[in-house]
C-alpha cells in the first residue's frame, strides 16, 4: 500500500498541502481531480518521493520513504510527471529504456529493448523508435513517456508496483487518451495500484475506481468514482454549471458554461 498521512508540503511561507491522508492499494485505479493550482501536482509528487514534506508521512508497504533506496524505490514505483525535459539527441526508444536503469543487474540489453518495444508498440510510438525525441510533437513525446513507465511497470512480472501518471492524456488526441488509461487500467486490473492526476471528468469517470477532489491543497472528497462525481459538487468545485447525462451507453459529463 502507499500511504499519505497527514502530509504537509510547504513552499516558503505557503502551504501547498494541508494534513493530506490518503491510501492507495494494489488493484485500484485512484484519478485526482480538482481546479488549477489546488495542489493535485504537489500531492502526486509527494507520493512519488520527489517533493519533501513539512509533516506527517508516506509509507510504501508499510515503511517510510527515507527508508528506501534510490534504486528500491525505482522497483516499486513509477513515476510520470507532468513536464519532461530532454537535453540530449535520444531516440524514443533509448528514452522508453530509460524506465528500466534499475532493472540493469537482472536484465539483458536485449530483453531492456525488447520490453521498451514492446512499451512503445502498445502506446502506437513503434514508429519513433529510432527518431530524436526532439523533434517529435507534444503529443507524441508524451506517448514514448507513457511506454518508459508502462516498461518500468512490466520489467518484472511478478512485482505489482503503483504507476503515478500526472496528467498523462494531456496533448493526446482522444483515441490515444483512451489508449493511455486503457493501459493504466490494465495494470490496476494485474495487481498495480494507479493514481492518475486529470483533468476530463469523463476519463476519470470511465476508468476510476475511486476519485478524489482537490481543493486548495486538502483533499475534499475521496470515495467511489460516481459518488465523488456529483454534478453539484462538482459544479462548486470547478465554478461552473456540470451536469451529467446517462443513457444505456454510459456517462457523460458536460459544462454548459
Amino acid at each position: 500500500m502507499l500511504q499519505a498521512i497527514g502530509i504537509e508540503v510547504r513552499a516558503r511561507t505557503r502551504t501547498l498541502l494541508h494534513d493530506v491522508s490518503l491510501e492507495i492499494e494494489p488493484g485500484e485505479f485512484v484519478a485526482i481531480i480538482g481546479p488549477n493550482g489546488a495542489g493535485k501536482s504537489t500531492l502526486l509528487n509527494a507520493l512519488a518521493g520527489d517533493r519533501p514534506i513539512s509533516a506527517g508521512e508516506i509509507l510504501l508497504d508499510g515503511r517510510p520513504f527515507g527508508q528506501w533506496s534510490k534504486l528500491e524505490l525505482a522497483r516499486r514505483r513509477a513515476v510520470l510527471p507532468q513536464h519532461s525535459s530532454v537535453a540530449f539527441d535520444f531516440t524514443g526508444l533509448q528514452i522508453a529504456t530509460l524506465g528500466l536503469l534499475a532493472f540493469r543487474g537482472s536484465l539483458s540489453d536485449r530483453e531492456m529493448h525488447a520490453l521498451a518495444g514492446k512499451a512503445l508498440s502498445e502506446t502506437e510510438a513503434l514508429a519513433f523508435a529510432d527518431r530524436p525525441y526532439t523533434v517529435l510533437s507534444g503529443g507524441e513525446r508524451q506517448r514514448i513517456q507513457l511506454a518508459r513507465v508502462l516498461a518500468q511497470c512490466d520489467a518484472d512480472p511478478a512485482a505489482t508496483p503503483f504507476l503515478l501518471l500526472d496528467e498523462p492524456i494531456t496533448g493526446l488526441d482522444l483515441s490515444h487518451q483512451h489508449a493511455a488509461l486503457a493501459s493504466a487500467r490494465r495494470r490496476a486490473d494485474r495487481g498495480l495500484g494507479v493514481l492518475a492526476v486529470l483533468h476530463d471528468l469523463n476519463m476519470a469517470a470511465r476508468y476510476a475506481d475511486r476519485v478524489g477532489i482537490v481543493e486548495d491543497g486538502r483533499v475534499t472528497n475521496l470515495g467511489p468514482t460516481r459518488e465523488t462525481l456529483d454534478p453539484d459538487r462538482l459544479s462548486q468545485v470547478f465554478a461552473t454549471p456540470i451536469v451529467r447525462i446517462e443513457d444505456g451507453s454510459g456517462t457523460a459529463f458536460l459544462s454548459p458554461g
